[in-house]
């Protein structure tokens, strides 16, 4: 089931979704809620998932980072760092 609205306290889009958790992987996140570290099961998933998210993004630039020629895009951006103070106007 999934349901959209938007949350005028947040200006945020939310949609509900029905999840399917592990039993004591919800026993861990009820204890992190009732310790208030999260507002609520919902506030914690959310930013369990937007964190991995990120995370994933982030292994992601790097594994494109590796396949880059150091010294090809250093010569590059010499290049590019000379032929541009060429264009500067002298103050």
């Amino acid at each position: 089931m999934i349901i959209s609205n938007t949350r005028d306290d947040h200006k945020l889009s939310t949609t509900k979704v029905a999840i399917t958790m592990d039993a004591n992987l919800l026993k861990k996140l009820d204890r992190l809620v009732k310790n208030r570290s999260f507002k609520n099961r919902s506030r914690a998933i959310q930013e369990a998932v937007s964190e991995k998210l990120i995370r994933m993004e982030q292994n992601r630039l790097a594994r494109e980072c590796a396949k880059l020629d150091r010294k090809f895009e250093q010569a590059m951006a010499e290049e590019g760092l000379s032929f541009e103070a060429e264009e500067w106007p002298e103050y």
